[in-house]
């Protein structure tokens, strides 16, 4: 009899040890089938074919890094100054340049006008280099540093004929000027990051980082879902619902997204989920530490086969040492010599950190709503698919979890950081190396926001779940 009861009591605890990772399971069956019915399978689906100017920029770019014959470039450099201006018409319109330099010395740099909708227009340079420089009396002065904003551009345009394939060709009227709000939106950013990063240093200290051998179970499965799971599962989902074929740079975002570290938004999620705090924090700090090397490692190896991409893996650090690895030392030195500074000023980074990334995230998409009438590119499967992205992130942090051993305390932490990322830097890399990657319509930056808005929710609706899921003692509660 008593053997029996031992039996009924050890199939109990089997049992609920894996409960919650069947309903996890069955929850991630649930919310991926919209995402691989029948009639969003289909690689079709994904839209029509790429716009003419888009094919365009992608040709030029390949062609800029060697492959190909990028000799054509001289030729529509040279075909742009023959062609008659008398008789162009004139036009504004706000749009980007893009900068496209060879490898090679004897090959001239092509400079592409880019519309906001998509058409490309190969910029005519002056006879005279000289014009170029950033102090020359001339509307083309300065212009290698003018990439970094929307421009509000007055030219001339026209086309003409090179190799049997027809350009559009354009000349400034007057020098492009920079949009005021970009402008600030990207300074705003970069800045945002920097100090929220440094709030960051200042609530940390060395036992956040010696908790490694107290929890160390915690810790380590952690990590491995941050930098293994979620990056391996945004790469299922891009192949599953087509985005590494018909959209590469979706895809890369979503590699970018998920092989970023957590930041300020889980901790302060994992305060309220009434989690373990003390491993989130630490959490945070591993992944931002390890994301000087994963990050970049990550994107390079899961997006090593895509012939349109080219990882900057040199930049992808630079921009991680200046905006995170920097400020976060900054912070902790703080935290160190002056602690009741630190304190009192850490409340303040943290509300800082959440507020000026919705702000950030909002004022970014409503800078850019000309992209969401792409609804081919970012349709509903665009975003049911990153909404699914962290939410699938978080079930599966409860499930693996719970397989080995983590309690209920932990688990909750853990989930949130596996979910919720530093979106912030995520929107500030992908600003960052647009350009050297090609990528035309900013579709890593418009998937970073995207994800940073709706991390909350599925963050909010995961804390709703662990109530019934990972029930906690009430003097943890």
């Amino acid at each position: 009899m008593k053997s029996i009861k031992q039996s009924i009591e050890k199939w109990k605890n089997h049992s609920n040890k894996f409960a919650a990772v069947r309903i996890c399971i069955l929850a991630l069956v649930i919310c991926l089938m919209p995402l691989i019915s029948p009639a969003s399978s289909s690689s079709s689906s994904l839209g029509a074919e790429s716009q003419s100017g888009e094919k365009i920029f992608h040709q030029l770019s390949s062609m800029a890094r060697g492959n190909g014959d990028a000799g054509l470039f001289n030729e529509l450099n040279t075909e742009s100054r023959k062609l008659n201006w008398v008789d162009a018409a004139e036009t504004e319109f706000v749009g980007n340049l893009r900068i496209l330099k060879p490898n090679a010395d004897t090959i001239q740099t092509i400079y592409l006008l880019r519309k906001l909708t998509g058409e490309i227009y190969i910029l005519s340079l002056p006879d005279d280099p000289g014009l170029l420089e950033e102090n020359a009396n001339s509307f083309y002065a300065g212009l290698d540093k003018k990439y970094e904003s929307k421009l509000d551009i007055k030219a001339v345009t026209m086309t003409g004929s090179v190799d049997g394939r027809t350009y559009a060709f354009a000349r400034f009227t007057e020098t492009p000027q920079p949009l005021l709000l970009d402008k600030i939106f990207k300074i705003s950013i970069i800045l945002m990051l920097f100090f929220v990063m440094v709030g960051m240093g200042m609530t940390l200290t060395f036992k956040d980082f010696a908790l490694v051998f107290t929890k160390p179970r915690g810790i380590i499965i952690g990590e491995i879902l941050q930098f293994g799971l979620m990056p391996f599962l945004a790469f299922c989902l891009g192949h599953l619902l087509g985005f590494y074929d018909q959209y590469p740079y979706i895809f890369v975002g979503m590699i970018l997204i998920t092989a970023i570290p957590g930041g300020v938004t889980s901790n302060i999620m994992t305060y309220y989920a009434k989690g373990d705090l003390a491993l989130s924090i630490s959490l945070t700090s591993f992944s931002t530490v390890f994301s000087i090397i994963f990050t970049p490692l990550l994107l390079a190896l899961y997006c090593a086969n895509m012939p349109e991409v080219i990882i900057p893996v040199k930049l992808v650090v630079q921009t991680i040492l200046i905006l995170v690895i920097l400020p976060l030392i900054i912070g902790m030195t703080v935290r160190t010599k002056w602690s009741g500074f630190a304190q009192k000023a850490t409340p303040f980074f943290s509300v800082l950190g959440i507020i000026a990334l919705l702000v950030l995230i909002i004022a970014g998409i409503f800078s850019n709503l000309h992209i969401f009438a792409d609804t081919t590119r970012y349709g509903l499967k665009f975003y049911l698919t990153v909404f699914s992205l962290t939410f699938i992130g978080m079930l599966s942090g409860i499930g693996f979890s719970k397989l080995f051993g983590i309690n209920n305390f932990q688990t909750r932490a853990i989930s949130l950081e596996t979910g919720l990322r530093n979106a912030a830097l995520a929107m500030t890399i992908a600003l960052l190396i647009q350009d050297a990657m090609g990528d035309f319509y900013s579709s890593m930056f418009v998937t970073s926001a995207l994800f940073g808005l709706v991390m909350y929710i599925a963050g909010v609706i995961s804390i709703a779940l662990y109530k019934p899921l990972l029930p906690v003692p009430v003097e943890t509660d």
